[in-house]
């Protein structure tokens, strides 16, 4: 049987194939329409307490951002020590996908400068330790270079508690006495505010205090730091001080040492600041 198809030129068949092509688009427009640019990663605020309070001073901050769209995650800080401490904060970290912000309050600044996960793209200390390595929070506080803290005792007591890691299974906790909680720690918030606050008080192992920090990672992160004027536990001196070495975003807010509860809203734009400027 003979070949019945018909045979075109070389011009004829390009001709044709260009038709095809003009065709398949026409009836296929989306073709032409790109993939569109993968979305920034909107990064996870995770919020670590300091000595003297739990993740319940967070609430209305973490209200706040899930609000404005972001995941949000506390760390129970044992407040046992900078190593101890930093090293369970970095288990939690490794389970979080994406970019990170870590925002520490008070000694909650000492655990993240000691934390170390290559997903974090900011530091951002409230009213917080930002030690150097060799650094520790007593030393920070030293009334000689940094007059103003009220965080002597007899408003700061000592206890013994029970304390699986310590030698002997206790430990030697420090916390503020109750009398001394309120006018101290949060004094810009009103009394039923101040009771919940003292009611979620959580001591803090003296070594908490006396053991040297690490190399800190604000030295290679960007950092952003929020100074309480007003404050009696960091002399705002002292939190100047640590915000300008580590090259800071640095805001100044009328606020007590408790901010974070007190101020959330400011609090807040200064963490969306930080993830915002950070993001990509």
């Amino acid at each position: 049987m003979s070949d019945q198809s018909p045979r075109f030129s070389g011009r004829a068949r390009s001709l044709l194939t260009s038709l095809s092509v003009a065709t398949a688009l026409a009836l296929a427009p989306t073709a032409l329409v790109a993939a569109p640019a993968a979305a920034q990663a909107t990064p996870t605020i995770v919020l670590v307490h300091g000595a003297f309070a739990d993740s319940t001073g967070w609430n209305e901050v973490a209200d706040n951002l899930t609000a404005q769209g972001y995941r949000v995650e506390t760390f129970d800080n044992p407040l046992r020590g900078p190593a101890y401490d930093s090293a369970l904060l970095e288990q939690k970290l490794a389970t979080i996908d994406g970019p990170i912000v870590l925002v520490g309050h008070s000694y909650g600044g000492v655990v993240i400068s000691n934390t170390d996960d290559p997903d974090v793209k900011a530091n951002v200390y409230v009213a917080a330790f930002a030690p150097d390595r060799g650094e520790f929070v007593q030393g920070i506080l030293n009334p000689l270079r940094f007059p103003g803290s009220k965080l002597l005792p007899p408003a700061l007591q000592l206890k013994v508690v029970d304390d699986a890691q310590a030698i002997g299974g206790k430990n030697v906790d420090g916390y503020i006495a109750d009398e001394y909680f309120h006018g101290i720690f949060a004094q810009d918030v009103d009394d039923s505010t101040a009771a919940d606050m003292l009611a979620h008080q959580k001591s803090a192992a003296l070594w908490a205090n006396l053991e040297p920090s690490d190399t800190p990672t604000w030295t290679t992160r960007p950092n952003w730091y929020l100074v309480s004027t007003q404050d009696q536990v960091i002399p705002p001196d002292a939190q100047r001080f640590m915000a300008q070495r580590a090259r800071a975003h640095t805001t100044e807010i009328d606020a007590s040492h408790a901010s974070l509860v007190s101020r959330p809203g400011e609090v807040t734009a200064v963490i969306v600041d930080a993830a915002t400027t950070t993001a990509g």
